[in-house]
């Protein structure tokens, strides 16, 4: 056990072997056996001169060495000139002495202590505040490791072999091989010794002991931005993590949620595929591009790729551009994507308009919305020292204009300041230097960013096919049901098409469920697709009555018949799109952003030619628009469309309702039309008598109307001229006019 022995001062071996023989106790004796000493080697006649010997301290080991010299000072050590003096010193090691007895084994004689003997007391680190204080679930191992190398990497060289004397002098047991640590792992070694809290206070105050106090409040800022990062991360958690279904019944967002497709620049134009007719890819400003999905958005590689801090996500209503952001807030929360921004708020402007009519700054809303960043405030952090993610979603909700070349400019995000002078010094992106702004929006009439702005924009594309059949298997979870509704959305093109928006798809997926609780998963479903379009028109007008200004009902009435006139004017022409500059006097603005049946985009008929021009969010849109506008026109006003104003009662035949008049010239009509441009404005007016159809409708017919089944007598003129002539498209069309009959 020589490795762990020690002498005692001013003895040599030989002394204290002999002494231990020679003035043993009796007590000892009764502890010890203590042979007797054997014969010393002879070394001849001539005994062995000891006068010249010299005895020197028994050095300590590296952890007490360096525990002296900070008693001392390492100034003092280099004055004294005289060796170190160390003494190694344990409560349980043994003398170096040793006897063999009689069997020639070893016995251990335990070293006596003596005062001289008591190890100094280890100088405790004062900490500049109590762990305790700053206790908080987002101090995770992980976090902890991460913040403190970083902390520890902005140390220059003398600074950082500074900073492990300090912390050797004040912990020398465990740091007493920590001369050769690099950073990770000296953090190693101080998180294996002791709690994350505390942790970052010895480094705290170590480095402010050394006068690194910017890095120590970097440390400081580090960790309370975490702790904020962790409460916005449950709030949001808790507030986009279930979407609200059918008869208020909630599912999981992850649940629910499936991949939109977005392409990388707009002014894509509307879907155009159709059941029946052809319609020519529109002249865009840009042929489609590259599809992105919801990481790949404003990932780490697509801002290093790109100088602008400003995305324009643009999309049709009901185009999923909501849930989209929502997917996308939840995901960074729950720490799957977009985890190279510190903070990501997601605000929607129907929050933000709560604040008109007052002067208001961006911070003020911000701890409105998300009280957790009060923290921020109160440290005295910004913003500004952030990478963050600000989303505005729903910028058509907003009910002002916005004047870039007249208003003011702003770049203060804490000065209140009016709502609409706060949202165009966001949109010309004015505040919050190191921020991201992501702004989605329904297409915009006039600009929706200044002309001289850098900003990107990106247009959501909806489901693809492949996402059409995936999101109704998340939302019924009974296979069978799921199947069963696939099937039949794919029996009807038109259905299948129309799809590609996800209101749609969730509009038809609200109804089969509504069928399959009230009638069991066997239930036929209905054929009638002009059923699903109103109760879509019936979704838009009801968003849109949020939004100010709010219509009276015959303001809204007077909208919807002026817009279908110019759908039924353009599809006599063949045209599914109008330029700006021949816009009737409907309100664009209301068409387009508001009511969002209409869109507008970017179009290149000739080279460094471009214009604007306005269609229907789908060609179906505007042939159902279309036959909504000769259904009321009859029902209201007594006018057909086709013959105008039917002057007198008595010119009606007497056989069957007169509303049927209208149906003859409907039909007359459409199968004179050689390329089918008619076909589906057939359908959708036969669809309109349709009972169910008739009850959704009901708030835009006039007091004085009353349902009237019509399903009987228009069958019969299908079927009758079902039997003429006619060539195979016009026979199948009539057999689905038949089928929007339910019959």
């Amino acid at each position: 056990m020589a490795d762990s022995s020690m002498t005692s001062d001013n003895s040599s071996v030989g002394d204290a072997v002999s002494g231990r023989g020679e003035g043993a106790s009796d007590e000892d004796e009764d502890l010890y056996y203590i042979p007797e000493r054997r014969a010393s080697l002879d070394l001849g006649p001539t005994p062995m001169d000891t006068s010249q010997w010299h005895f020197v301290d028994q050095a300590l080991t590296p952890a007490q060495s360096y525990e002296k010299l900070s008693s001392e000072g390492p100034e003092e050590m280099a004055d004294e000139g005289s060796p170190t003096s160390v003494r190694m010193e344990r409560a349980d090691s043994y003398s170096s002495c040793y006897s063999i007895d009689s069997n020639d084994c070893e016995k251990i004689i335990p070293k006596e202590k003596s005062k001289d003997d008591i190890t100094e007391t280890m100088n405790e680190l004062e900490l500049i505040q109590d762990p305790e204080e700053i206790k908080h679930p987002s101090f995770t191992l992980q976090f902890t490791f991460k913040a403190l190398c970083d902390t520890l990497k902005k140390l220059q060289m003398d600074d950082f072999r500074m900073f492990k004397w300090k912390l050797w002098t004040h912990y020398p047991q465990p740091f007493s091989a920590s001369q050769s640590m690099d950073i990770v792992d000296l953090v190693d070694r101080l998180l294996e010794t002791f709690s994350c809290e505390m942790s970052v206070q010895i480094t705290r105050t170590i480095l402010v002991s050394i006068k690194k106090k910017n890095i120590a409040d970097h440390l400081r800022t580090m960790y309370i931005k975490n702790q904020v990062r962790h409460e916005l991360c449950d709030f949001l958690i808790k507030k986009y993590g279930e979407e609200l279904t059918i008869g208020g019944e909630t599912m999981p967002l992850d649940d629910i949620y499936t991949d939109l497709f977005i392409l990388s620049h707009s002014d894509n134009g509307p879907n155009i595929e159709h059941e029946i007719m052809k319609i020519n890819k529109l002249n865009t400003k840009r042929n489609p591009d590259d599809r992105l999905s919801l990481a790949e958005t404003l990932s780490q590689e697509w801002i290093s790729k790109t100088y602008t801090r400003q995305v324009y996500l643009i999309g049709l209503a009901g185009s999923g551009k909501s849930t989209f952001v929502k997917k996308l807030a939840l995901d960074w929360a729950l720490g799957r994507s977009h985890q190279h921004f510190s903070f990501v708020f997601l605000l929607t402007l129907k929050e933000i308009n709560q604040f008109e009519g007052s002067e208001i700054s961006l911070e003020d809303i911000m701890e409105n919305l998300y009280p957790v960043t009060k923290k921020l405030k109160t440290e005295g952090l910004r913003y500004e020292d952030s990478e963050a993610l600000f989303i505005f979603d729903g910028l058509d909700d907003y009910p002002g204009q916005f004047d870039f070349s007249q208003t003011e400019i702003f770049s203060d995000p804490s000065c209140p300041i009016a709502l609409n002078i706060l949202l165009v010094n966001i949109l010309r992106g004015r505040l919050l230097n190191h921020a991201r702004f992501m702004v989605t929006t329904r297409p915009q009439v006039d600009p929706c960013g200044p002309w001289d702005g850098h900003f990107d924009e990106i247009e959501m594309g909806g489901f693809s096919d492949t996402s059409k059949d995936e999101y109704f298997k998340k939302r019924f979870k009974d296979p069978n049901q799921a199947a069963t509704v696939i099937k039949y959305v794919k029996s009807m093109k038109t259905l299948h098409i129309m799809c590609h928006l996800p209101l749609f798809c969730t509009l038809v997926a609200d109804e089969c469920q509504r069928i399959f609780g009230e009638m069991g998963t066997g239930a036929k479903l209905p054929r009638n697709i002009t059923y699903m379009y109103t109760k879509l028109l019936l979704k838009l007008l009801n968003i849109r009555r949020t939004r100010a200004p709010a219509l009276k009902p015959e303001e809204e009435l007077t909208f919807l018949m002026g817009l279908g006139k110019l759908a039924f004017t353009m599809l006599e022409k063949g045209e599914f799109r109008i330029n700006k500059t021949k816009w009737p006097e409907i309100s664009n603005v209301e068409a387009v952003p508001r009511s969002g049946l209409c869109t507008q985009y970017m179009i290149t008929p000739y080279v460094l030619c471009n214009e604007d021009v306005v269609s229907f969010i789908h060609p179906t849109v505007q042939e159902y628009m279309a036959a909504l506008y000769a259904y009321l026109s009859f029902t209201n006003q007594d006018k057909n469309i086709f013959d105008q104003l039917v002057k007198s009662k008595f010119k009606i035949s007497s056989r069957g309702p007169r509303i049927m008049e209208l149906y003859k010239a409907a039909m007359e009509k459409s199968l004179q039309c050689q390329d089918g441009k008619l076909d589906m404005f057939l359908r959708f007016l036969f669809g309109m008598v349709c009972k169910p159809n008739q009850e959704l409708l009901q708030p835009f017919l006039n007091s004085s109307a009353k349902i009237v089944d019509l399903t009987k007598d228009c069958a019969s003129l299908i079927k009758k001229n079902k039997g003429l002539h006619h060539p195979d498209r016009c026979r199948s069309n009539l057999e689905r006019c038949l089928e929007e009959l339910d019959m």
